[in-house]
């Protein structure tokens, strides 16, 4: 039996990876999603969002998700569970003859395809502390800007020191009544132009040498144990909500070798001016949240999804 060949296989299930579907299968390519270990993406640990256009009073993460799943499945994309293990080129052979890509998944099942989208996203990193997981979207938060507005006039607390805690306190002094950051050590790691808009910020109280050691509360946080580590001194501290800010990891493992990627991890395109979206290994496209660390949000990884996808179907018609 000839094994089938995708036109486009898309590694992830998040925005990204489902708005690069829809585009993929309306231009008649043969499409597969293959959704991960956590089929929706970030989002579905996001209670509610209000800031994905289209929706007057919101909509559940899952829902969302679950909606956009639906969506993609009506127009016969078959999304596939499993984890990708490794991407393999297969240059040898033309495209109509199955050349392009072989997609190893853990499981060992192979998917011969002409063209990847990788959008896999990126994971916040978490303090790995009791409740911390079972709090996500009642009171814990891995993001000011996506649940920053719930706590309007309400006393929140930041974890970290870098760019992105200061300018998550920054975000949320603007709504919140008080905002604390909370940072392991003496200094800010942040930038200079950072650091002095967060201490310069009265409704921004900085707590130096602490580490969060517990989350307190039972169907919310309610309060948070902090550990001095200088002192060993604990104390409790009422907060409505906990904000961690002490970076993400981006989901690309398994194209190391592959495709260029940063420092960081994340995925490198933006060098081939015909296709934007086009990693550094011809063929493989990349959007979403694998490739941005600097907005990440739904609404911008949505539309990164689009541009893969039209700059895939757009390379492979040329091709």
């Amino acid at each position: 039996m000839e094994k089938e060949i995708y036109d486009t296989v898309i590694v992830g299930s998040g925005p990204a990876g489902l708005t690069a579907a829809i585009y993929n299968v309306r231009a008649a390519l043969k499409t597969m999603v293959v959704g991960g270990d956590q089929p929706g993406g970030q989002l579905t640990i996001t209670t509610m969002v209000d800031n994905f256009p289209g929706f007057p009073t919101g909509v559940g993460g899952i829902k969302l998700m679950m909606d956009m799943m639906a969506q993609v499945k009506n127009l016969g994309v078959e999304i596939k569970g499993g984890l990708v293990e490794k991407i393999k080129p297969t240059s040898n052979l033309s495209l109509e003859q199955g050349g392009g890509f072989e997609v190893r998944l853990t499981g060992g099942e192979t998917i011969n395809t002409k063209a990847v989208i990788v959008a896999t996203g990126a994971k916040a990193k978490w303090l790995g502390i009791p409740k911390e997981n079972e709090l996500i979207g009642k009171g814990v938060s891995g993001c000011a800007t996506c649940d920053g507005m719930f706590f309007r006039d309400k006393v929140v607390a930041v974890v970290g020191g870098g760019d992105t805690a200061c300018e998550d306190a920054e975000f949320l002094a603007r709504m919140a009544s008080r905002v604390y950051l909370i940072h392991r050590r003496d200094q800010l790691r942040a930038s200079v132009a950072e650091q002095k808009k967060v201490l310069n910020n009265p409704k921004i109280e900085m707590i130096w040498n602490n580490e969060v050691v517990e989350i307190l509360g039972e169907d919310r946080l309610t309060s948070i144990k902090l550990k001095n580590n200088q002192t060993g001194k604990e104390k409790i501290m009422p907060i409505d909500g906990l904000f961690v800010a002490i970076g993400h990891i981006p989901a690309t493992n398994f194209v190391e070798g592959v495709v260029d990627l940063k420092e960081e991890g994340q995925i490198i395109n933006g060098k081939n001016s015909q296709y934007p979206t086009m990693t550094s290994m011809e063929g493989i496209f990349a959007a979403g949240d694998c490739v941005d660390d600097v907005y990440r949000q739904a609404i911008v990884a949505a539309g990164d999804g689009c541009r893969a996808a039209l700059d895939a179907e757009r390379w492979l018609n040329h091709k």
